[in-house]
């Protein structure tokens, strides 16, 4: 088996895409909840993607599974990588400070080498990985403000349910190389996004009533936006990145996604960039090039040269 060290500039650029895809989703899915609930939200989102995944399988003619065993596996996936997460971090972010919310979301990619380093004998935790993975997230603390972790208490039930849902992705990440390894990337989207909505569509109906579509031109937009681009093409590159760079290095994403909303409030918002934001990013960019490995190889080839 290959030791998944380094990640291939492909997977780099889909990870980097990945997270400007989902950076940007945070302003659409709060467009949205001005108007609607946020489990209706989350419906919207889950069974909107699931449709256009689907209708993909079907048009590109890809073999859905039969083995029951797969469906369940969906199911657990829509559990892990999006009902859990998304509840409680949605939960939490009501009761704690949104910049603790981000930082604590970037500690998904920490959760994610260490899971898959238990896990996979390919995702070993080097020291390499391991300061790689730390730099970055002091990068994005840094970028987001250190003052936010004044407020860190793990006797908080509110941050410890973002914990909870930052390692339910980790824990996502591992049972979709275990389980759903081979499938095609829009198979195991679409069936992940249907054990989703199994549970979202009835509990949505049961707590906010049902779907109205009688909505705001920019509500529709915004919904449009989170559910084809931001789920259902987003969780093409998540299937894509996790078979090329494997579960820890796909969680990397996590660390990206709070410098793009930051430089996205900055550009569209007109908000200003604290000076440590451009500290926390040159903190981050350390981290990526050390995780990536390529320089670090480069280096140790010079070595002898440099000796003789």
């Amino acid at each position: 088996m290959i030791e998944q060290t380094t990640i291939s500039s492909r997977a780099w650029a889909a990870l980097v895409l990945l997270a400007l895809i989902w950076g940007a989703s945070f302003v659409s899915i709060r467009i949205a909840l001005d108007e609607i609930g946020p489990l209706t939200s989350v419906a919207h989102r889950t069974f909107w993607a699931m449709l256009v995944l689907w209708l993909v399988v079907a048009v590109m003619r890809l073999p859905v599974p039969r083995d029951p065993a797969i469906w369940g596996a969906f199911l657990i996936m829509g559990l892990l990588n999006n009902v859990i997460p998304f509840g409680l971090m949605a939960w939490g972010q009501l009761h704690i400070e949104s910049g603790l919310t981000s930082i604590l979301n970037a500690a998904t990619a920490v959760f994610g080498v260490l899971l898959a380093a238990v896990f996979f004998a390919d995702e070993r935790l080097s020291p390499r990985k391991l300061i790689g993975v730390t730099l970055g997230f002091a990068g994005v603390a840094t970028a987001i403000g250190l003052e936010n972790l004044r407020d860190f208490d793990l006797r908080s039930l509110a941050q410890l349910a973002v914990l909870g849902g930052t390692v339910s992705y980790a824990l996502a990440g591992v049972w979709a190389r275990k389980m759903l390894a081979g499938l095609a990337p829009q198979v195991a989207a679409a069936g992940m996004l249907t054990g989703s909505t199994l549970v979202t569509l009835p509990l949505a109906l049961i707590v906010e009533g049902p779907m109205r579509f009688d909505l705001q031109t920019d509500t529709l937009l915004a919904i449009a936006y989170y559910a084809v681009i931001a789920t259902a093409g987003a969780y093409l590159l998540y299937y894509y990145v996790l078979a090329r760079a494997g579960s820890g290095n796909l969680l990397l994403v996590t660390l990206l996604i709070a410098p793009v909303g930051i430089v996205l409030g900055a550009l569209i918002l007109g908000e200003a960039l604290n000076p440590n934001a451009y500290a926390g990013f040159g903190l981050l960019a350390l981290g990526l090039i050390i995780l990536d490995g390529r320089l670090w190889q480069r280096l140790r080839k010079t070595r002898p040269l440099a000796a003789d």
